[in-house]
């Protein structure tokens, strides 16, 4: 799939205002026609990148035991640490009784991938459960400050959003965004038989959209995303990795707070695009490592229609909710 891209280096080093708000445009029009968009010319630097995916690939090639010393608490009130192929099984259900429904049939068809959720050591809410350093010794530091470079970049992106929705405060979503509530996801996903995930047997990530406001994504040079085409709704379509690019998507979070105007798109994670990734005779599947950084508002924030984004003939779609509220709501159908 040919995600719109957006070359950002004119909002990043421009003190030209007009090229400033081209970029906000096409932000703001890829976002309400695909919901996804891939940044390129981004502020984060390309070595930085390239050490955050060396470091976690050391940190999942540890032997079980070692990752288990930081193991994702038990339940959905705390989201960090390391998660077994298994454990997390995403969903788009959104209500206990839908998913109480469903559970069993979900849990059939386990998700075969390891995850390690880190996120602001200054969250109470959500402490960080860190590997001991004599374990992978510097892997703390390293993923802090990447943490926070993180958090850098998706303020610039919510700062064109904010612009190329017309806003006059450019900073009307950052000052809700103070980045104690963000999420920095090392993903790793197991090589398995391309026949087990064509069965059904075993699946990758199941179709979802978002919880945040906007989601970051770094990955390998694998594949496997897959977008909706909302064209054609239910058909989804690959979308390619590029080197240092970022895809950028909308979250639910943010789709209610643009009352609809900005587009939280299901996707999931399946096959490897081409056929030179699969291996031998059971046609194993490549291991893929990517990287997601949810950038959310503080727990408090409350998540009510922009402004610019409601009229009297439009008026708000959604009901005021608290980030933390909205939060609950769905972790609680995860574990």
């Amino acid at each position: 799939m040919d995600l719109p891209v957006v070359d950002f280096s004119s909002w990043t080093t421009s003190q030209d205002g007009a090229s400033q708000r081209r970029v906000a445009q096409q932000l703001v029009e890829a976002c309400q026609q695909v919901g996804f968009v891939r940044i390129i010319n981004h502020s984060l630097p390309e070595t930085t990148l390239d050490n955050a995916f060396d470091c976690m690939k050391r940190l999942f090639a540890l032997p079980e035991e070692e990752k288990m010393k930081a193991p994702h608490p038990e339940g959905w009130a705390v989201h960090r640490g390391y998660s077994w192929p298994g454990l997390e099984k995403v969903t788009q259900v959104k209500s206990s009784a839908e998913y109480e429904e469903v559970r069993n049939g979900l849990r059939k068809v386990p998700d075969v991938k390891e995850v390690y959720d880190i996120g602001s050591d200054d969250c109470a809410a959500q402490p960080n459960q860190w590997l001991p350093n004599s374990s992978l010794p510097g892997f703390r530091a390293f993923m802090t400050k990447f943490y926070w470079e993180c958090d850098r970049v998706g303020r610039e992106i919510l700062q064109a959003l904010a612009l190329g929705l017309n806003l006059e405060d450019i900073d009307y979503l950052t000052r809700k965004h103070g980045g104690h509530d963000n999420q920095l996801r090392l993903l790793h996903y197991l090589a398995v038989p391309a026949e087990d995930l064509e069965s059904e047997r075993v699946s990758r990530c199941a179709a979802h959209t978002d919880w945040s406001s906007i989601t970051m994504l770094f990955q390998d040079d694998c594949g496997g995303l897959e977008v909706e085409d909302i064209s054609h709704p239910g058909t989804f379509r690959p979308a390619s990795p590029v080197r240092n690019s970022i895809i950028v998507n909308v979250g639910d979070l943010l789709q209610r707070w643009s009352n609809d105007r900005l587009r939280s798109t299901n996707h999931r994670v399946g096959l490897p695009e081409l056929s030179d990734r699969f291996k031998g005779p059971n046609r194993m599947t490549r291991e893929r490592y990517s990287i997601p950084y949810f950038m959310s508002p503080d727990d408090d924030s409350v998540i009510e229609c922009i402004p610019s984004c409601m009229s009297e003939e439009e008026p708000a779609k959604y009901e005021p909710i608290t980030r933390a509220n909205y939060n609950k709501m769905r972790a609680a159908m995860m574990y």
